[in-house]
């Protein structure tokens, strides 16, 4: 057989490790040995127990993404893939995900993350948002293929079809979770601000052990749920579980299913409620429609109390009294004042220095018109101007004086 290079065997033996569908999503229990973290953020360990170890390593990004990292001598359970450095010709343990081995350990570790974030002040009361109770678009946040789906669905289409519904796909276990939960934490977000509002997102998955529930005890997915814009209900587990996501999220629920019957009105109470306002409502239009009729009829009433023609009629009457009587007063005034006229004319007419001049006396004026009422007042050959009852003359004066009786 010819000989091979040794670059082509370990190229094989790659080969040959990647075709194997258990070394490519594996967990692995074992006690931390030979912890180190290098200057570049990637982090060289050991995993052995009683008869055997193999090499670790996490690289930094997802070292930064854990809540939790062990120290020497702490058994952990630790998932990823196993590969071959070529270079080196060995194969080692290519970590994505580190959880503690122990059931202690682990919650823990739920304690040490609720603590900062209570101390944060996420799991205070006050921030918690009421959620819409009659909503038009809901978001989910679960697998595509998890029972949970299949039951919030169920439980929407029996409550309230009307409202829409969207799926915003994610991981619900395993090491890629937490970071594919914030992923659709943001995606809703950004639909809800560019594309249509969201009402609420129910974020949901079915029960299991804490270490299947883990990515909603991940600190990174909590502080997301406790930032996203839209209220959130967590319904993750069955009812005795509980998960750091239940206190930071607006509302909990102990199930998927209860998650959908708290996001929406029950169809069935809000048709009854229809019917109770619906009959509420008419009884109130007939008690209004009463009220008004009888007030109708006080007004009719009181119409004929009044009698609005008759009044018409004794007020017509009334006017053309008075329009008689005022007549009546403005012609005897008038006859008044033509008799006082007739008098006063009469007056006049004896006052009238024409009627005197009718009993043959006559009016002596000098040239200037000046009345003369005695000799004094003319000179001898003076002409005078003499006014009768048959007309005017003039006269020379040819007498001095005239002796007066």
């Amino acid at each position: 057989m010819k000989p091979i290079p040794v670059s082509a065997l370990n190229t094989h033996i790659v080969a040959i490790f990647e075709r194997d569908e258990l070394l490519r999503d594996i967990w692995v229990l074992g006690e931390v040995s030979n912890w180190k973290r290098a200057a570049s953020g990637h982090v060289y360990f050991s995993l052995k127990d009683d008869g055997a170890a193999i090499g670790a390593v996490m690289w930094k990004n997802l070292a930064l993404s854990q809540s939790w990292l062990p120290k020497e001598g702490d058994q952990i359970v630790a998932h990823g893939y196993v590969g071959v450095y070529p270079e080196r010709g060995q194969y080692q343990l290519y970590v994505n995900q580190i959880l503690p081995a122990g059931r202690g350990q682990l919650y823990d570790q739920v304690e040490q993350i609720k603590a900062r974030l209570n101390a944060a002040g996420l799991f205070d009361p006050a921030r918690k948002r009421p959620i819409v109770m009659t909503p038009r678009r809901l978001g989910i946040i679960t697998s595509r293929d998890a029972a949970a789906l299949r039951d919030v669905l169920r439980v929407l289409a029996g409550r309230w079809p009307l409202v829409e519904v969207l799926l915003f796909p994610s991981l619900v276990q395993g090491a890629d979770a937490p970071a594919q939960l914030v992923a659709a934490l943001a995606n809703a977000a950004h639909y809800s601000a560019t594309v249509a509002p969201i009402d609420t997102l129910l974020l949901v998955r079915g029960g299991g052990a804490i270490e299947d529930l883990w990515a909603f005890n991940d600190e990174t997915v909590a502080r997301a749920v406790a930032d996203s814009p839209i209220p959130v209900i967590s319904g993750v587990g069955h009812e005795t579980d509980t998960t750091v996501v239940d206190f930071v999220a607006d509302l909990r629920a102990p199930t998927p299913s209860a998650a959908a019957a708290a996001a929406t009105p029950d169809r069935s109470e809000m048709l009854e409620r229809f019917r109770t306002l619906r009959q509420r409502l008419a009884q109130g239009l007939v008690a209004h429609l009463a009220d008004e009729r009888s007030m109708v009829e006080q007004v009719e009433r009181r119409l004929q109390r009044l009698a609005p023609q008759r009044q018409l009629d004794l007020r017509r009457q009334r006017l053309e009294e008075r329009t008689i009587r005022l007549h009546f007063r403005v012609q005897r005034q008038l006859d008044r004042l033509a008799q006082r006229t007739a008098a006063l004319r009469l007056l006049l007419a004896a006052l009238s220095p024409h009627a005197v001049l009718q009993r043959g006396y006559s009016i002596v004026q000098r040239e200037d018109g000046e009345v003369v009422t005695s000799p004094a007042m003319s000179t001898p050959g003076q002409v005078l101007h003499i006014r009768a009852a048959g007309g005017e003359y003039d006269v020379i004066r040819i007498a001095a004086a005239v002796t007066q009786r």
